[in-house]
């Protein structure tokens, strides 16, 4: 035993230049050359890679690499070939090789000059491949990403289910199995799976100390997350998101702000994924925005900031996607954006699975919710995720919740009245009426129930709705409610809950952040000191009194001319040029040259008047031609095609459809939809809610549908406000 710790020790200097282990590594390595199965369990950057090599340097035969990425395989087999003298050291052994390249691999590994052989899960179950194998002499099988087998993993493969048949067909020899994320529950499914439930079994603290944690609301996403990007301007990062057009829509968005940025996922070619892994890797490029295809395996030691634009679908996602911050050690920013509503999303992706995948998706984003909604230290939250306790007093300031600690309060009564307030209406209703009955608000959806007649209508309506949404994530995460899928959301109280009515307990709950207040440290300007307030108020109130003014004298209603979110952008980018007012939000070119002028000189006297300082370097320019999407409606919409065949034809719902007209008409273009009106509603009903909405002080649809008392579909009145914009604003 002596003699191998001696000969480990040795081959580390002599082939790897280290002069020591770091952490478990050196028992790791020795356990595996000394024949035992081997569970690893080590954050990202901790040197997993190290453990199956050595062994594999040290040892006669063949090490198999199991890995389920091509991108991993290739950048470690290079990094092995700079090490060795004999390049055939480490191969890959996949689809992609020509037959030339095969045969050498093949008999490299025959000659013994090969001491590891990466192969994907695919590759191994060919049956040339096993009969191969079974004719030469293997070290060991080493399995990355080992997470990959457990359906609670957060990268499920079901071919790594069936790995333990192959090797048993090869021919067993030791595993040693290793994995950056493993829950109790993920790691006990994996040593069952492989069948190693006496593996030695080392885990790393899952801690990362140097790693900045933080959730944000999802609000103005693309703008918080390019002024987060310019205030740490030549640095490294990654932003992920979950779909391929967020990805094009982000990176587009970017370089036309002066980001050097460059979009990756999965639908690119495999030429273009490399150039811009490559590009990113040799600093070409600043900024990757991703999908979760991106990063596995890429050893950038200095990537500075990791930026989720959606929360991921489970903690083990978000841990292992964090977790390609600050690997050497140095500054690693972790900055999410949450919306709910986005978890209601993935929730509705789940429809149609089998019930058992339908259940651990639910309890996974079940984890992510409490984890994005926690007021507790996100540090101690993960790693106890990971089974390990964790002092929260040694966080520091490395989490929100600490650097910016949210007001406390104890939250039981407010969650007794929601519970009631379930309960008492017979548990029919989603989050979304339950919040609309505390505060008072009795819709068209609640009327025929007579809501109102319930004891606990208006009851919260000293609070927003927003607020008793909060109550009621809460209590979900508590366990106090359940939410029933099945049917779309419907809240249901749980034994749990009940219990609670009968004897409340005290369970803090956290105010919201005025996220507005929270500025990175930056120099103290006029820019800085407007955006902690998020806009000029003053300016605010002149360019609503201008808007009034206008609307008046052409006899329209104020929303027409400009909508709120316009008007706060106004004041928070202080436009002085045409070309600056179509960079605001909602003003594209058609509306700025019908409206703009007005608002440009009043903006223009303002800032002079007051010595502004105009944060110009952070006003977000809009993608030029953002669309494809929006051509192709104009033109769609000019050809009279029905808004069902359009909408099909991009891979829309109705309701995103219509959206995406709503986002052109809003910005001054025309689209005439009056074909597809006259084929839904009748003369006189367009009529009528045409006159509403020249008389209505609100463009609101939830007004328009108390007004109308549910006579009309959502769909139907924003359709016909569309018609009423594109007439009247363009």
């Amino acid at each position: 035993m002596e003699q191998t710790k001696l000969s480990v020790t040795d081959e580390l200097k002599k082939f790897f230049g280290f002069s020591k282990f770091k952490g478990n590594q050196k028992a790791i390595v020795e356990s595996v050359v000394n024949g035992n199965d081997t569970f690893v369990i080590m954050p990202t950057g901790g040197g997993k890679s190290l453990c199956y090599q050595l062994p594999a340097i040290v040892q006669e035969g063949t090490a198999i690499v199991v890995s389920p990425l091509i991108a991993l395989m290739k950048n470690q087999v290079d990094s092995l070939r700079g090490f060795a003298t004999e390049h055939g050291v480490a191969h890959v052994l996949n689809s992609s090789l020509t037959k030339k390249e095969i045969t050498q691999v093949k008999e490299d590994v025959t000659n013994g000059v090969t001491k590891l052989l990466y192969v994907a899960p695919e590759s191994l179950t060919k049956e040339d491949n096993i009969e191969f194998l079974k004719s030469v002499t293997i070290s060991f099988y080493a399995i990355d990403e080992a997470h990959c087998i457990s359906e609670w993993g957060h990268d499920f493969r079901p071919e790594y289910r069936n790995l333990r048949s192959i090797i048993n067909k090869i021919g067993p020899k030791p595993i040693i199995a290793l994995t950056a994320t493993a829950t109790p529950k993920v790691q006990s499914d994996i040593q069952k799976t492989l069948g190693m439930e006496n593996a030695q079994v080392f885990k790393s603290s899952f801690n990362r100390d140097n790693l900045y944690y933080e959730i944000r609301p999802k609000t103005n996403v693309f703008r918080e997350i390019i002024k987060y990007i310019k205030q740490h301007e030549g640095k490294s990062g990654i932003v992920y998101c979950l779909s391929r057009k967020k990805v094009e829509e982000l990176a587009q968005n970017l370089q036309v702000n002066g980001i050097n940025a460059l979009p990756y996922h999965a639908g690119l070619d495999a030429n273009t994924r490399v150039k811009h892994q490559d590009a990113f890797l040799k600093e070409d490029t600043d900024v990757i925005v991703a999908t979760i295809a991106f990063g596995m395996g890429i050893d950038k030691p200095d990537v500075r900031f990791v930026i989720h634009h959606d929360i991921p679908k489970s903690l083990e996602s978000y841990y292992q996607e964090t977790g390609r911050a600050g690997r050497d050690g140095g500054e690693g920013n972790c900055i999410a954006f949450y919306s709910y509503k986005d978890i209601e999303k993935l929730e509705k992706f789940m429809h149609g699975k089998p019930v058992a995948e339908q259940e651990i998706g639910r309890q996974l984003l079940h984890e992510t919710v409490s984890y994005a909604e926690t007021s507790m230290c996100r540090r101690k939250f993960l790693l106890y995720y990971f089974g390990e306790e964790y002092d929260e007093t040694q966080c520091g300031d490395m989490c929100d919740n600490h650097r910016h600690p949210r007001k406390q309060f104890d939250g039981k009564e407010e969650i007794k009245l929601v519970l009631e307030t379930i309960s008492h209406a017979n548990e029919k209703f989603k989050a979304e009426q339950i919040a609309n009955i505390l505060i008072g608000n009795l819709t068209n959806i609640l009327k025929p129930y007579k809501a109102d007649q319930l004891a606990e209508f208006g009851k919260g309506d000293d609070k927003e709705a927003r607020f008793w949404h909060s109550v009621i994530r809460t209590s979900i995460v508590a366990g106090y409610i359940d939410k029933d899928i099945e049917t779309y959301g419907v809240l249901r109280v749980s034994d749990l809950g009940k219990e609670y009515i009968k004897n409340p307990t005290t369970l803090m709950l956290a105010e919201d952040h005025n996220y507005d207040d929270i500025v990175d440290d930056e120099p103290v300007t006029a820019s800085s000191i407007q955006k902690n307030t998020g806009f000029d108020e003053t300016l605010l109130k002149m360019l609503k009194e201008l808007t009034k003014k206008v609307a008046d004298e052409q006899d329209l209603p104020p929303f027409v001319i400009f909508q709120e979110p316009s008007l706060q952008d106004m004041a928070l980018q202080y436009p002085i040029t045409m070309d600056e007012l179509k960079n605001v939000f909602g003003v594209g070119e058609g509306k700025a040259k019908k409206f703009g002028q007005k608002f440009l000189d009043l903006i223009k006297k303002y800032v002079e008047e007051n010595n502004i300082e105009r944060p110009q370097d952070m006003v977000v320019k809009s993608i030029v031609n953002k669309s494809v999407l929006k051509v192709y409606i104009i033109q769609s919409t000019d050809r009279k095609l029905p808004l069902e065949d359009i909408a099909a034809a991009k891979n829309l719902q109705m309701p995103e459809l219509i959206t995406e007209i709503e986002h052109i008409v809003n910005s001054g273009t025309k689209v005439n939809i009056d074909y597809y009106l006259e084929e839904i509603l009748d003369e006189e009903q367009q009529e009528e809610i045409y006159d509403y909405f020249m008389e209505a002080e609100t463009d609101s649809i939830q007004a328009a549908a108390e007004e109308f008392d549910g006579e009309y579909e959502d769909d139907e009145l924003r359709l016909m406000r569309i018609k009423f914009m594109s007439e009247v604003a363009n």
